[in-house]
Parts: structure tokens; C-alpha cells; sequence
């Protein structure tokens, strides 16, 4: 039983109901919540922060394959070049050996694509291996008094 309109009651915007002992009670109507809204909101959230994580995982093993790839690519590149070393320190000894005993070989005809490739190529010509220190000579490093 609304005693007055909706207009004239101020802030308060429901019906005044009676109840069986005859008080008035007033029914008041809550205003919107954003809680729906926050809960979707926080689910998509989760959602996307979710697909993140899979695609970093994604992403890191692959470059993990690639790392082991590369890897061994360099373990391959490294046996050919140790190879190729030893093959020229072979064919140098060889060479040497046979210049100290009188006989010097003819010069090997080198094909024309190979010096090409000698040329092309920044692969440097290995040091001279230096000649082995004699342990008389040497000093003790730790026995070395310093002064100031």
C-alpha cells in the first residue's frame, strides 16, 4: 500500500508493503552490480593469460630444437675442419720428408676450384706450432717472491 508517489518518496524507490502484523516494510531495489561483469571479465582473462603460457611453450621448444640443430651442425663443422688440418699437416710432413731425403715431388696440379675456394674463404692457415719449452729453464711462479 504506497501512501505516497513515487515522486514525493525521495530516495527510496519501492513499494511499502504490510505484513500481518501490520508494520510497514519497505522493499528496496539494488542497484546493478558489476559483479557478473568482473567474474566474465576475470574468465577471459584467465583464458588468454592460459593461451599465453602454451604459446611461450610452444615457442620455446622450438627454439630449443633449433639450438640442438645448430649445435650439432657446429660439431660437424668443427670434425671437417679438425680433419682438413690434419690432412694439411699430413701432406706438409709428407711433403717435408721427402725434400729431406733428396726427392722433391713435382708440384700437384691443383684443381682451378679449389684455389678458388682457398681464396674465397676466411678459413686462416693455422699457427705455426711453437717448439716445446725446456723444464730447466723454466721458473716456478709460485715460488717467485714479490716485493713492493
Amino acid at each position: 500500500m504506497c501512501t505516497a508517489p513515487a515522486a514525493l518518496r525521495g530516495y527510496r524507490s519501492g513499494c511499502n508493503l504490510s505484513n500481518t502484523l501490520g508494520e510497514e516494510v519497505v522493499v528496496v531495489k539494488r542497484g546493478v552490480t558489476l559483479l557478473p561483469v568482473l567474474t566474465v571479465l576475470f574468465l577471459i582473462s584467465y583464458g588468454l593469460l592460459t593461451m599465453l603460457v602454451v604459446e611461450q611453450s610452444r615457442t620455446i621448444d622450438s627454439q630449443r630444437g633449433l639450438i640442438q640443430d645448430l649445435f650439432q651442425d657446429s660439431v660437424q663443422l668443427t670434425t671437417m675442419k679438425g680433419k682438413a688440418v690434419q690432412k694439411q699437416n699430413a701432406d706438409a710432413q709428407a711433403q717435408a720428408k721427402a725434400r729431406s731425403q733428396g726427392k722433391t715431388p713435382a708440384p700437384q696440379a691443383v684443381p682451378r676450384a679449389e684455389t678458388q675456394n682457398r681464396k674465397s674463404s676466411k678459413y686462416r692457415r693455422p699457427m705455426p706450432q711453437k717448439p716445446p719449452k725446456d723444464a730447466a729453464s723454466e721458473n716456478d711462479e709460485r715460488r717467485i717472491l714479490s716485493t713492493i
